[in-house]
């Protein structure tokens, strides 16, 4: 029971994408005086997890200074424009053996924080082996952990679809979490 209590995942924060409909380093932008890319990583470092590594790409130089003095690991994947996966893929091979699962959060989900975490990461310590995802209307996604059992499966994963696939796969158990906030970016 005490084992359960102290299971916390990786987070892996994605922010390698090239803001292509956006126009300008998305992540750059302001709520509040804050960035984008500040807010993500303080909403990933407030769920307590074991670590948590954040994957830049496009404008990775300008999106590295936004993380000073937090305390996160910097991956740089230099093939972001080959999609989401080759970012999930650069990090999981690098995460330490001890890690039991990985959250995988997007840097744009500006209205998710901590407290929405949090009811993910309640719901994969009742059930470690299941993936849990984050549930708007009919559509799950991100962010989503990903036990260790799924590892090789993620390291499998090509183009910009994500984790999609795992999460529509019926031979594997999802547990849905509603987080309207999750929607939008």
């Amino acid at each position: 029971r005490m084992a359960a209590m102290i299971l916390r995942p990786w987070v892996v924060l994605l922010a390698a994408g090239g803001s292509r409909r956006f126009g300008s380093p998305k992540l750059l932008a302001r709520i509040q005086r804050e960035t984008l890319m500040h807010r993500a990583a303080r909403a990933a470092l407030g769920c307590r997890p074991a670590g948590c590594v954040v994957v830049l790409g496009a404008q990775a130089h300008r999106l590295q200074r936004e993380l000073r003095g937090l305390p996160v690991e910097v991956v740089v994947n230099r093939r972001w424009r080959a999609g989401l996966s080759g970012a999930l893929r650069a990090v999981i091979d690098d995460l330490p053996d001890s890690a039991r699962a990985v959250l995988v959060l997007l840097a744009d989900q500006a209205a998710v924080g901590p407290a929405e975490l949090e009811l993910l990461i309640a719901a994969w310590q009742r059930a470690p082996r299941a993936i849990v995802a984050a549930r708007v209307g009919e559509v799950r996604g991100p962010p989503a952990i990903f036990p260790r059992a799924t590892f090789g499966a993620l390291r499998r994963l090509r183009g910009d679809a994500g984790a999609r696939r795992l999460l529509a796969d019926p031979g594997r158990r999802v547990i849905e979490v509603e987080i309207p906030g999750a929607a939008w970016d």
